[in-house]
This record gives C-alpha cells, sequence and structure tokens, in this order.
C-alpha cells in the first residue's frame, strides 16, 4: 500500500503479525501499517472476515497473509507461527489486539464466561508473545504491542473478568518488558478508552452502555476512533519510540482521570 506522507517509522518492509485482524482496531492498524510499507500476517478466527479484509488490503497494494486460528489454541498459533515463518522469514512486530468485552455483574459470571475473557484476552497474548518473542531472539530484536484497556489500570463494577484480564496484560507487559529487553525486545501496551467500533454499538443496542452518556463523562466529550487507536500502535512500534519499553500508554480522552461520575 502507497502513502503519500513522508515518514521515518522504520517500518518499511517489516513483518507485523496482528491478531483480532478482521475488523474494529485489528483491522485499522493492519490499515495502518500498511500505509507504511510493512508486510502484515493477519490471524483471526473468523476466516471469511479475514479473507474480505486481506482482499481489501491487497487490492490496496499490501501484503497481507491470512492466518484463520483462534490465539486460544496454542496448537493454531503454532502454526500460525510456522507460515509466518515461511511466508516472511521474520517477525518484527507483533500487535496482540485479540479480545473480547466481559460486561455482566460478577454473581451472574458463569465459569464459561469467566473462562472465555481469560482464554481470549490474558492466555491468548501470551501464547502469541512467546511465540513472537522466540524468533526475535534468534534475529537480535523487535517489538510487541499488547492491547490492554485503561480497565487495565482503573476498575469498573460490572466487569471483573474484562478488568482482570486486562490488569494481567499490564503486568505480563511489564515483566516481558524487564526479561527480554537485553535480547532487544522492546513490550509495551496500548491501553485505550472507550472507542467507536461495533463491538461498542452493540453493547449501547443492548443496553450494556450508554454511549451517549460515555461522551458526557469522557473530558474530550467523545469517544475515540479506531484509527487513532492505529496511529499510536504504529509509534510503539516505530524507531520514534526506540527508548520506550515496560510501558502501557492509556488513550481514553481523559476517562480514567475523571474523579466526577
Amino acid at each position: 500500500m502507497q502513502t503519500s506522507r513522508a515518514t521515518d517509522t522504520g517500518l518499511q518492509d517489516r513483518a507485523v503479525v496482528i491478531t483480532g485482524a478482521a475488523r474494529g482496531i485489528g483491522l485499522a492498524c493492519a490499515r495502518a501499517f500498511a500505509a507504511e510499507g510493512a508486510r502484515l500476517a493477519l490471524l483471526d478466527r473468523d476466516a471469511e472476515a479475514l479473507s474480505a479484509a486481506c482482499e481489501a488490503l491487497r487490492a490496496q497494494g499490501a501484503q497481507a497473509l491470512p492466518l484463520a486460528a483462534s490465539v486460544t489454541d496454542p496448537d493454531a498459533v503454532a502454526h500460525a507461527f510456522e507460515r509466518i515463518d515461511a511466508a516472511y522469514g521474520a517477525v518484527d512486530v507483533l500487535v496482540n489486539n485479540a479480545g473480547v468485552s466481559a460486561n455482566k455483574p460478577t454473581l451472574d459470571v458463569t465459569p464459561e464466561e469467566w473462562r472465555r475473557a481469560v482464554d481470549i484476552n490474558l492466555n491468548g497474548v501470551f501464547y502469541c508473545a512467546q511465540a513472537a518473542g522466540r524468533r526475535m531472539r534468534g534475529q537480535g530484536g523487535g517489538t510487541v504491542i499488547n492491547m490492554a484497556s485503561m480497565y487495565g489500570v482503573v476498575a469498573a463494577p460490572d466487569r471483573a473478568a474484562y478488568c482482570a484480564t486486562k490488569g494481567g496484560v499490564v503486568l505480563l507487559t511489564e515483566s516481558l518488558a524487564l526479561e527480554w529487553g537485553p535480547l532487544g525486545i522492546r513490550v509495551n501496551a496500548l491501553a485505550p478508552g472507550y472507542v467507536d467500533t461495533g463491538l461498542l454499538r452493540d453493547l449501547d443496542a443492548r443496553g450494556r452502555v450508554d454511549i451517549e452518556r460515555l461522551k458526557a463523562r469522557t473530558p474530550l466529550r467523545r469517544l475515540g476512533s479506531a484509527p487513532e487507536m492505529a496511529d499510536l500502535a504504529v509509534f510503539l512500534a516505530s524507531r520514534r519510540a526506540a527508548y520506550l519499553t515496560g510501558h502501557t500508554l492509556v488513550a481514553d480522552g481523559g476517562w480514567s482521570r475523571n474523579a466526577y461520575l
């Protein structure tokens, strides 16, 4: 994919793996990295949506390898990274984006719902980070970006599974940054607030959130956008952030700093 803007991100021809890439923030990240000239490997469990996303990216000149798999399956993750090895011979950047919401009163959460949140939001991040880290160690470095949430740094009611798993992502990020820094691997987290995605619109339609109230409580008085989050992911992966590791970048329009309800 060609871009007219001058850039010094250092991402041209880099192999970038993005999970949960068929829609929402993941797809926005794919578009943003493609605009920087990166080679994409996109992983999602929705094979049909993934195929459509890759076709659209290729139509704009991007290299996009579709990998239909669930991040909750370590064998499927291993196979996906083997395919990346064959296609690109490297993993330079991992964007661990796959995740699910878990918005429900805690006393009503079923064991299956709890396990699903842990499997996707935390276990999947670990499996993919480990697979990428093993390759980055062998090639002398790389960058991992884990998608956390503002609810990984502040708490909220009716979100026990979500807060617990996203908080886990934040501390996993910090632990990996300490361990892998000497290997030349940077590990950071991106923690979005409320972003205008299909997932949030669905929660609004089901009465789980009230978008207008969310906007009113946010100091910037609006939702974030998926392209805005993608731009931040590109920054964290770029040479501009070369001395940044173990950091959680909270992008929530000021929500988590607002003490007034």
